[in-house]
This record gives C-alpha cells, sequence and structure tokens, in this order.
C-alpha cells in the first residue's frame, strides 16, 4: 500500500473518537435509479490565512457542465464574493455554509459564538448567491452532540463526506490522487476536495477523474438536488 494511504488511514482510525457516525449527519445520498455521487469542494480561509478560489477547478466544473456543492467559509465566501456569485449564477454550483472562519474545534465554542459563526455565514453567502444555505459541514469533521444541536437548530443539515480523498496532503500527486479516489468510489458516495488553492494535486487531477468516472457510469448531482 503506498506510504500516503497508510498515513490517511491512519490519521482517520485516530480522529474517529472525535467524528462519531450519527444517523441525522449525511455521508451518503440516498438511494438513486442511476450510479449518482456528489462532487464537494472546501472553500477553507481562517483568520489571517486568506484564501483564494482555484479557477482552475471552477473553470473545468464550468466548462464540463459539472454540478457540485462548495463549501465555504463566510471569510472565504468574502473574499471570492464575484466569482462565487458568477457559479451560483450557472446553476451548476450551489454554495453551502462551512463556518464564518474554519475553527478546527466549533464544539469548543459556547452556544453563542457557535451560532454566529453560522448566522454571519449564512448572511455573507446569502449576498453573493441571494439565497439561504441548506447545509452545514463542520471544519475537520469535528463535533459534539451540542454543536451538532446548535447546527440543526439554525435550520441547517449536516452533510460531510462518505470518505476521505486526502487532497490536502502536501506528497499527494494527481497520479495518486485519482487512483485512490477511482479505486474507492461507489454510487451515492459524497466525495470531498478542496477549492481554496491548498490542494493542489486536485485541479490537475480532476479532469481525468471526472472522464474516467463518466465512463463507468457515473452521473453528479448537487446536493440540493437529491437531499430533500
Amino acid at each position: 500500500m503506498p506510504t500516503w494511504i497508510s498515513r490517511t488511514l491512519a490519521l482517520l482510525a485516530g480522529l474517529a473518537a472525535t467524528w462519531p457516525v450519527r444517523a441525522d449527519i449525511v455521508t451518503h445520498l440516498p438511494a438513486q435509479p442511476a450510479k449518482v455521487i456528489a462532487l464537494t469542494f472546501d472553500g477553507c480561509e481562517a483568520k489571517g490565512q486568506p484564501a483564494w478560489l482555484d479557477e482552475r477547478i471552477a473553470v473545468f466544473l464550468e466548462a464540463q457542465r459539472i454540478p457540485a456543492t462548495l463549501f465555504v467559509t463566510g471569510l472565504f465566501a468574502k473574499r471570492n464574493a464575484d466569482r462565487l456569485g458568477q457559479l451560483s449564477r450557472t446553476g451548476l454550483i450551489e454554495i453551502e455554509n462551512h463556518s464564518w472562519d474554519h475553527p478546527r474545534h466549533l464544539e469548543h465554542l459556547d452556544q453563542g459564538a457557535i451560532a454566529a459563526q453560522l448566522a454571519d455565514t449564512d448572511e455573507a453567502i446569502r449576498a453573493v448567491t441571494g439565497s439561504k444555505p441548506r447545509f452545514f459541514r463542520f471544519p475537520g469533521g469535528h463535533y459534539d452532540a451540542k454543536a451538532l444541536a446548535a447546527v440543526e437548530n439554525s435550520g441547517l443539515s449536516v452533510v460531510h463526506w462518505s470518505w476521505e480523498s486526502g487532497d490536502p496532503a502536501r506528497d499527494l500527486t494527481p497520479e495518486r490522487l485519482t487512483s485512490w479516489v477511482l479505486s474507492k468510489t461507489r454510487p451515492g458516495d459524497v466525495l470531498i476536495f478542496h477549492i481554496n488553492g491548498r490542494a493542489p494535486a486536485t485541479a490537475v487531477a480532476l479532469p481525468a477523474m471526472v472522464a474516467e468516472l463518466k465512463r463507468r457510469g457515473f452521473s453528479f448531482a448537487r446536493l440540493d438536488e437529491v437531499l430533500k
């Protein structure tokens, strides 16, 4: 097994206790009549760490008419407002909530701070797209019962991922990323990548991955198209 995959699996095993499996957190799409999967991309920006949209990914999705879901922080939404607005108006891309400034452990905040993280990001995204987000993704996948309740009380539903792509890994090549994703993908999977310029292998690997997934009979859907 390649070293980078071994490290990823070891990391996930170590974090399993902080990612409890909950029936009310979506990690897989409901049964569909076809081999549908969801491409999702995180646009993460923390305080003092400016991040810009990876145009290579955005242009590819537009050119190939591939529907996808972006989970963005409020800071990322404000910094990339014009481009995110353009993408949302294509009808291909939905923009969803990923907290205001990507605290790695949202569950460590008090209820008021969590509510502000959600509400401020909702407003930033609404200013960009004209619509309130429906879904939320916890930064790093970390949460507890209190944080989950705060999100659900805000009217947002939590969507995580079926398995980690590992695309921010520094030593990950496009070839390894492609091989890993193609070996793991099954119907109904929610795939996670990053579109904040800190996962350089993704933009290079995406065309080949998508082409091969299509060849295997997979199609792509926005989360709001399949999660009612």
